[in-house]
């Protein structure tokens, strides 16, 4: 007795799967929480576009993906084409807010107080791994697998990414200027 009917479970099988108008509704229904985290792991508009696109065309040329798990190929593909084009590297020599090259990286525009000002003041590695496992809710095992790093260092970079992120709040707010909590990332 065949269980498996070949004309019979071709079609149910084939329904499980994410088409090309699937992939095409996720883009279009997301494409600004997807272009926000193109932008927030690379860090530069330019960039984020280019992350973007390949991300489009990763998605495309995919072998058949569960539709049930579309959403989080499309936000992997995002955010393998980041790393591949940022190459985000541990830095072992902890920088401070203070540090000019971090302090100043958003002087005179309008994200500089905002949460993804914020964000983007990080160096890459504490911005990816920042974006990766508390944003996108990676796993400390998942994120150094993806950076090709250790569990201790995605920690160590997750703690000093908080720390910094801390740092410029205490900072806007002693300043004066309004504190902008609103969730901006989901």
């Amino acid at each position: 007795m065949n269980l498996l009917c070949a004309n019979r479970s071709k079609p149910s099988i084939a329904a499980e799967y994410a088409m090309s108008d699937d992939f095409r509704k996720l883009f279009t229904e997301g494409l600004v929480g997807l272009y926000l985290l193109s932008y927030l792991l690379t860090g530069n508009l330019e960039k984020a576009e280019q992350c973007f696109v390949a991300g489009i065309e990763d998605v495309v040329k995919s072998s058949s993906v569960f539709k049930e798990w579309a959403r989080s190929w499309t936000r992997r593909a995002i955010v393998q084409n980041a790393i591949r084009m940022m190459a985000p590297r541990p830095d072992h020599t902890a920088r401070t807010i203070d540090s000019p090259d971090l302090g100043d990286k958003f002087q005179g525009t309008e994200e500089k107080d905002t949460p993804i000002g914020t964000v983007l003041v990080l160096e890459d590695f504490k911005r990816f791994v920042f974006v990766l496992s508390v944003l996108e809710r990676y796993s400390d095992q998942d994120c150094s697998l993806l950076l090709s790093c250790s569990r201790e260092e995605v920690g160590e970079a997750r703690m000093r990414a908080l720390q910094q992120i801390s740092e410029i709040h205490h900072s806007n707010a002693a300043s004066g200027r309004p504190a902008d909590t609103e969730a901006v990332f989901d």
